[in-house]
């Protein structure tokens, strides 16, 4: 029996929209227009809405409504802290546990970016899947419930993140930079994810901050 309920359907669709970028940083969310395209109820919608905020994907104002979150230079930063402290742990704990390796789902799920990256025609719902999947797999690998459970509330987040890296990014430098990262991690130790989540973060930082200063 599914447990899926009206709540989360409409969550789930809109927030594939706003990770696909279908729905830009900055929409208006709706309320009235969102009833009748998803054919819910008014309390449906603002439940789902809530539960997007949550996320922080949607930002809800008082007297203005909802709209999609967007992230500023501020939350960059916050945000790649955060999972630095957690991804840098996580693989320092996994080649503890695994002997100096990383465990073979890891590497295969490198290999499935890589994979979705060099289709002949790359979908980005597929690929910001994907890339979404190495991560929490490398977490996955420390065998650490807690810092799994903290990791897996940054998961849209992370995804909304990656919307922000797209334009700086091939999908192939994408793929084999992921590939290779995983087997630098393995060879030279977990300070390579540091510095790969930080410059990813200091790129999209610097974009926001201009993007800031023109506006």
């Amino acid at each position: 029996m599914s447990t899926t309920t009206a709540v989360d359907r409409v969550a789930a669709t809109l927030r594939e929209q706003i990770l696909d970028g279908g729905l830009p940083a900055g929409t208006r969310l709706v309320e009235a227009d969102l009833v009748t395209t998803h054919g819910a109820a008014r309390h449906t919608v603002r439940a789902a809405l809530r539960t997007l905020a949550d996320e922080g994907l949607v930002t809800i104002q008082r007297n203005r409504g909802a709209s999609v979150a967007g992230l500023d230079a501020d939350a960059i930063l916050a945000l790649y802290e955060l999972r630095a402290a957690l991804e840098v742990e996580a693989a320092h704990l996994a080649l503890a546990k695994h002997g100096d390796r990383l465990p073979p789902s890891v590497h295969q799920s490198a290999e499935v970016l890589r994979r979705a990256c060099s289709r002949a025609r790359p979908t980005w719902s597929t690929v910001s899947r994907a890339h979404a999947d190495l991560h929490s797999t490398i977490v996955r690998a420390a065998r650490s419930p807690r810092i799994e459970a903290v990791h897996d509330r940054l998961s849209a987040q992370t995804r909304l993140f990656l919307l922000y890296v797209r334009p700086y990014y091939t999908f192939e430098r994408l793929g084999d930079e992921h590939v290779q990262l995983v087997a630098d991690i393995e060879r030279d130790g977990p300070d390579v994810l540091r510095r790969h989540l930080r410059a990813a973060a200091g790129t999209v930082f610097d974009g926001a901050v201009a993007r800031e200063r023109s506006g």
